[in-house]
C-alpha cells in the first residue's frame, strides 16, 4: 500500500489541485509522460463531472503496487442524484445536455482499470487506475 490522499471537492480550484496532485503521483509512480497525461484527463474529466453533476464530493488518490506493477489509483464520489441510466451514459458521444459526450467513456479509454457505481438519490462514485 502507497501514499494515500484526500482531496474536497467543492469548486474548480479544487480540480486544479486534483490535477497537479494526480500528475505528481504519476511520476513518483514513474508513469511515462504519455500514461500521466492521460490519468490526469481522465482525473479532471470525472472531477469535472462530479462537480458539476453531482454538486462536488472528494477525490481520494493513492499509488499503489501489485506484483510489483506501480499504479496511480483514484477514486472520485459525489453525493448526488446518481446517473439515471449509467449504460446510456457510457457509450461514447452521450451527452445530458451540457456536457460534451466525451466525460465517462473518455475517462475509460484513458484508463487502465475503471469501475463505476451510481445509486439514484445516492451518489456516483468511479475508480481510475492506471498501471506502470
Amino acid at each position: 500500500m502507497g501514499k494515500i490522499q484526500t482531496f474536497p471537492l467543492k469548486q474548480e480550484t479544487d480540480i486544479v489541485i486534483i490535477r497537479q496532485q494526480v500528475r505528481k503521483a504519476a511520476q513518483e509512480a514513474g508513469l511515462g509522460l504519455v500514461s500521466q497525461t492521460k490519468i490526469v484527463t481522465a482525473a479532471s474529466e470525472i472531477a469535472r463531472n462530479a462537480l458539476i453533476y453531482g454538486g462536488g464530493g472528494e477525490c481520494v488518490l493513492e499509488t499503489t503496487e501489485r506484483d510489483r506493477r506501480k499504479a496511480v489509483r483514484l477514486s472520485i464520489s459525489d453525493q448526488g442524484n446518481g446517473i439515471e441510466n449509467l449504460e446510456r451514459a457510457m457509450v461514447d458521444g452521450y451527452t445530458s445536455g451540457n456536457g460534451l459526450g466525451l466525460g465517462l467513456s473518455g475517462a475509460k479509454r484513458l484508463s487502465d482499470d475503471f469501475r463505476i457505481e451510481s445509486r439514484p438519490g445516492a451518489g456516483t462514485t468511479v475508480e481510475l487506475w492506471k498501471w506502470r
